[in-house]
């Protein structure tokens, strides 16, 4: 059995941690560079926790420019098995108002700009990302917001745009009539990521807006953005507090394989693959390459 670490990545509005003890920081090296900021170690209950700020203390990353490699790698690196991504979003929907959380299950990726693998030329690798969300750790979220009586729903569509600009109404009204649920600019790179890690990963969008679609509403812009995002970090305080105390000590299997996505995701012969992509990935996949 694996000892469970969750790693936290605090999105927008979301720069630490309440609740975490025997309180300590460290900073990772990576092959893939800096991460967004030093990750600090605690505990919550019987289980250990490590928390990423995703755009680093201050907010110095846009979502565009976020190391996603090096933050996942450095994750993975200290021993994390599971991760809670907290991300603020807009709503497509009158029902998810500001202040619900979405435990979504599903992803649109339209970003173009960001590096989304840890994978390419000299290690070729396909994982499946049919199911990007761990349901277990889903599952644990849902139970937390219930027993914290926080407004959540259950499932939903993140579209991921690239920005850092905010949707056009065009865009907006597309999103919606596909039956999106909600729309951020950092999810699915991560997901992806993660996935490639086998780290499970599950993430919970805080609605902070309407986009720009409402018609009652004023399009979205940052000053009342930031409002709702305070209200919303309390809440996710909250919540994870309550899913980590009542975390097992032991990692879960995952039902759908997200923690041995690599198992038969590696095409490259082993004779072709390139020595430096191979050592780069030590951490991310050493468990299938040292099986090689």
């Amino acid at each position: 059995m694996t000892k469970a670490m969750v790693g936290v990545i605090g999105g927008s509005g979301v720069y630490h941690l309440p609740g975490l003890t025997d309180l300590r920081e460290e900073a990772v090296p990576t092959p893939w560079g800096e991460p967004s900021d030093t990750l600090r170690f605690g505990r919550i209950g019987g289980v250990e926790a490590v928390f990423l700020a995703r755009h680093g203390r201050g907010h110095r990353f846009s979502p565009s420019t976020i190391n996603y490699r090096a933050n996942i790698d450095a994750l993975k690196r200290v021993g994390v098995t599971d991760v809670i991504a907290l991300s603020a979003c807009g709503s497509f929907h009158r029902d998810l108002y500001p202040g619900v959380f979405v435990m979504i299950d599903q992803f649109e990726d339209r970003t173009y700009r960001r590096e989304n693998t840890f994978f390419g030329t000299g290690l070729v690798a396909h994982v499946s990302m049919a199911h990007p969300i761990a349901p277990l750790l889903r599952r644990r979220l849902v139970e937390a917001a219930v027993a914290e009586s926080i407004p959540h729903k259950d499932g939903g569509t993140y579209v991921c745009m690239e920005g850092p600009q905010f949707s056009s109404l065009a865009e907006s009204l597309g999103y919606q009539a596909r039956g999106a649920d909600v729309i951020g600019m950092t999810g699915a790179t991560e997901a992806k990521l993660a996935r490639e890690a086998e780290i499970c990963y599950a993430s919970v969008a805080m609605v902070t807006d309407y986009d720009c679609w409402h018609e009652e509403h004023e399009n979205v812009e940052v000053a009342a953005v930031v409002k709702v995002m305070h209200d919303n970090a309390e809440k996710a305080a909250r919540l994870v507090a309550r899913a980590l105390r009542e975390f097992p000590a032991e990692h879960e299997a995952c039902p759908i394989g997200s923690d041995r996505a690599l198992e038969y995701a590696i095409i490259t012969h082993a004779e072709a693959r390139d020595p430096e992509l191979v050592r780069k990935l030590d951490a991310v996949a050493g468990r299938v390459l040292r099986q090689a």
